[in-house]
């Protein structure tokens, strides 16, 4: 998947397991990467890959640039599309990178791939009530809040 400004990256069962490790999975980082949001999404790919029921296309991608070759998040799957075709979708960017539509950018290249897919029926996503920011992305690539948790999670559906 290609940007104007991004290439999202898929990251491999062993770039996973190097960033499960404290690695940089592959990637030039820029400074304060990667965030936790992918160490811990690296970390769902790779016990997906172990469990056998790993499908890359519903993996985990780097959000590189384009200008500098810099990773500065990641963005992807929660796993594949359950039976009803809904597939949660999460994402996190270095702190340096933020503010700059990045996020917003590879989701609104992730959506596009997805809904080109018979699977995929709804994109879902979960944000914490005091992320303000993160609300913005989810609302401005289409998303429109369905619930809230009373610990302030925030769900997000968009359907096809």
């Amino acid at each position: 998947h290609t940007t104007e400004r991004l290439t999202l990256q898929g990251i491999t069962p062993a770039a996973a397991r190097d960033l499960v490790m404290g690695g940089d999975g592959g990637f030039l980082w820029l400074e304060g990467g990667p965030f936790e949001g992918t160490r811990e999404a690296a970390s769902f790919l790779l016990k997906a890959y172990e469990d056998g029921v790993h499908r890359p296309e519903f993996g985990v991608f780097a959000l590189v640039r384009k200008k500098d070759g810099q990773a500065i998040g990641g963005m992807g799957f929660h796993g594949v599309p359950d039976e009803a075709g809904r597939v949660e979708i999460g994402y996190d960017l270095v702190e340096g990178a933020r503010g700059n539509g990045y996020a917003t950018e590879a989701l609104e290249a992730l959506r596009a791939w997805a809904f080109a897919r018979e699977d995929v029926t709804s994109l879902f996503a979960t944000v914490d009530r005091d992320n303000m920011p993160s609300q913005a992305v989810v609302t401005r690539a289409g998303f429109r809040r369905v619930s809230e948790d009373e610990d302030g999670l925030l769900a997000y559906e968009l359907p096809r």
